[in-house]
C-alpha cells in the first residue's frame, strides 16, 4: 500500500534531520570540537534542537503512517504533515537565539498540536473501526 503523505513527510523529515546535523557539524569543524559542546553555547542549542527533532519525529511519523493506512490520504492529513515539517524548521531556527523567540515557541506549540491531534484522530479511528469491523468467523464461534 502506497502511503503518499507518510512517504512525503518521512522524506521531508530526513532532509530536516540532515539540515539540523549539518548545522551542528559546521560549528564542530570550525571550532575543531570532536565531542560534546565544549561550552560552545550555539553548538549546545543546535545539538538540543537536533535532539528535540529526533525525540518527536518517530512517534509523529508512526501516527501519520497508521492513520493513513486506516483512512487513506485526506486533505487534513496533508495539511498536518506540512504544518509539522514547517514547525520543526521554525523550531530549529528559533533554538539559535539566546532568548525565547516566536520561532521556537511557535514550532514547539505546532508540533504539540499536530502530535496531539494525530493521537486523538488515531483513538477516534481505532474506537470507530473496532465497532465497525465484525469478528473473524473463528472468533465469533467461541
Amino acid at each position: 500500500m502506497l502511503l503518499p503523505i507518510t512517504l512525503t513527510l518521512a522524506a521531508a523529515c530526513a532532509l530536516i534531520n540532515f539540515w539540523l546535523a549539518v548545522r551542528c557539524a559546521r560549528i564542530r569543524v570550525g571550532a575543531k570540537l570532536l565531542h560534546g559542546d565544549s561550552g560552545n553555547m550555539l553548538l549546545a542549542r543546535r545539538m538540543r534542537a537536533h535532539a528535540n527533532f529526533i525525540e518527536y519525529t518517530p512517534i509523529v511519523l508512526i501516527l501519520f503512517g497508521l492513520i493513513e493506512m486506516a483512512i487513506g490520504a485526506p486533505l487534513w492529513l496533508w495539511i498536518g504533515a506540512m504544518i509539522y515539517a514547517l514547525a520543526r524548521i521554525a523550531h530549529g531556527f528559533g533554538m539559535d537565539a539566546d532568548k525565547p523567540t516566536v520561532w521556537r515557541a511557535g514550532g514547539a506549540l505546532l508540533t504539540w498540536i499536530v502530535m496531539l491531534g494525530l493521537a486523538v484522530a488515531a483513538l477516534y479511528i481505532a474506537c470507530g473501526a473496532t465497532r465497525a469491523v465484525p469478528a473473524p468467523p473463528a472468533m465469533a464461534r467461541v
